[in-house]
């Protein structure tokens, strides 16, 4: 068994406006880089083999966190929303109405105009699990929201027609354990915390 630790990267300029930002290479905002200054990495993660998506907010987390040199991995990436990056939900709701409505019922299979469902990024994410188990050492993962709900996704079977089974929070790590095939369960605590217990 192998374990993986998963950690979204801090917020943007677009987090911080609702907008969705996809493949698109934003920057962390200064408030993400303070936020990233508060954090603690929990025991004994630090010293766990580290590797990020190729896009500057996670390669950026990554240094703020003491791993520059972590290698990157576009199976990480964050979904491909194709030509609605830079929308907000809001605005799709309303330009699309009842179409945007069935579309977002499809769980797994939503999918935005010229973009990418959650089963296919699950697909790519599949391979990354199988190579990380294959590998058999204990990994930690920067990411983005939608790769952790990916996971969360293959380890629990939700369909992401119902909630959440997980609320991940900005600060949470997601652990999970990986078989040898790379078949993702949650671990015992399935969240732990950047921000330090006072």
């Amino acid at each position: 068994m192998t374990r993986l630790a998963m950690i979204r990267h801090a917020p943007t300029d677009w987090n911080e406006a609702g907008r969705i930002q996809g493949r698109h290479d934003t920057m962390l905002s200064e408030d993400g880089r303070a936020m990233v200054a508060g954090w603690q990495v929990p025991a004994p993660l630090d010293t766990w083999r580290w590797i990020t998506s190729p896009l500057s907010r996670t390669t950026t987390t990554a240094a703020l966190l003491d791993h520059s040199d972590c290698p990157v991995d576009a199976r990480l990436a964050e979904m491909d929303w194709g030509a609605w990056v830079g929308s907000t939900l809001d605005d799709l709701r309303s330009r699309h109405g009842d179409a945007m409505a069935d579309n977002e019922a499809a769980g797994l299979d939503f999918r935005p105009d010229d973009g990418e469902s959650p089963r296919e990024l699950q697909s790519r994410l599949a391979a990354f699990l199988r190579d990380t188990a294959h590998a058999g050492e204990p990994t930690v993962a920067i990411t983005h929201r939608g790769v952790m709900r990916a996971a969360l996704g293959l380890a629990t079977g939700w369909d992401f027609t119902s909630p959440q089974p997980l609320k991940l929070e900005r600060d949470a790590v997601l652990m999970l354990t990986l078989s040898a095939d790379g078949t993702p369960e949650l671990e015992d605590p399935a969240l732990l915390s950047l921000v330090p217990s006072s």
